[in-house]
């Protein structure tokens, strides 16, 4: 399956990778199938009503996932980690160097997708929840991530998980949406601050993708908009021009495109994978 040679002995974290049928899942497998070192992080534990078990990826999970890798003939490892915390950021990063031997590629994926609510009925502290995972987990990845990068003096790469929530606007999403505006922001600052050190910082902004986490929007936003299960989904497939919502593969191809030697020269971009529906 490996196609980017290139990627063959690169290590690389995926943040939020612990769910099974998740973004981060297939973005882990699919690097470990090009040769790269992956290590899984996740929170390992619920973590408060607001990060709660069915919303992350538990340390069995994790394991799960990584088993799955071995099995294949890959190599990976799992690491819990908060990302809100500072100190689990960095310590991701010195375990990557201490298992595989360096950082070449970071993935920040953690997220927080599914406290939707009208902005006349969002609760500070759900608002907050979304924000720091959302956006002060990716400035903690890009932060502890590329200072490695620069040490090590070989460049590296840094993806950011978006969504086409960081182009468009949606209602009962607004910290959400704000939260991957900002993505979009921070990606720019980062890639014009880090290109001298060759790290190329990128955004892939996907669609909706019926992971997890994708079901239970589908269920909420299906019921918000009162169209019932069935006709939420054919509307969502009518406005796609190529007919269907997203695969976690798809991401998972962008992903490795934009870690390997074909996508040098790009940095800075927050790449659509939307099937056309999203062209912002």
């Amino acid at each position: 399956m490996a196609r980017y040679e290139e990627l063959m002995g690169k290590v690389a974290v995926i943040t939020g990778a612990g769910r099974r049928a998740g973004l981060g899942e297939a973005m882990a497998k699919r690097l470990a199938a090009e040769g790269a070192k992956v290590v899984i992080t996740d929170l390992g534990q619920a973590q408060g009503e607001l990060l709660p078990a069915n919303a992350i990826g538990g340390s069995d999970e994790m394991q799960q996932i990584v088993d799955d890798i071995h099995a294949a003939g890959g190599e990976a490892a799992a690491f819990v980690c908060n990302v809100l915390n500072p100190e689990d950021v960095k310590a991701a990063v010195d375990f990557a160097i201490t298992t595989f031997g360096g950082l070449d590629i970071w993935v920040n994926n953690a997220g927080v997708g599914y406290l939707m609510k009208p902005i006349l009925e969002m609760e500070p502290a759900e608002w907050d929840t979304v924000l720091n995972v959302n956006l002060r987990g990716t400035f903690y990845g890009i932060k502890y991530a590329a200072a490695q990068m620069v040490a090590q003096g070989r460049g590296g790469r840094i993806i950011n998980i978006g969504s086409q929530a960081s182009k468009s606007a949606f209602a009962h999403a607004s910290a959400y949406t704000t939260s991957k505006h900002g993505m979009v922001g921070l990606t720019r600052v980062a890639a014009q601050e880090l290109g001298e050190h060759a790290i190329n910082v990128n955004t892939i902004c996907p669609n909706h993708v019926t992971t997890g986490l994708g079901a239970w929007q589908n269920s909420h936003f299906s019921q918000v908009t009162g169209k019932g299960d069935d006709k939420y989904m054919q509307d969502m497939k009518a406005r796609i021009p190529l007919g269907r919502p997203g695969l976690q593969e798809d991401v998972a191809k962008a992903c490795v495109f934009l870690c390997s030697d074909e996508a040098a020269y790009i940095t800075g971009e927050s790449m659509n994978v939307s099937g056309g529906e999203e062209y912002h």
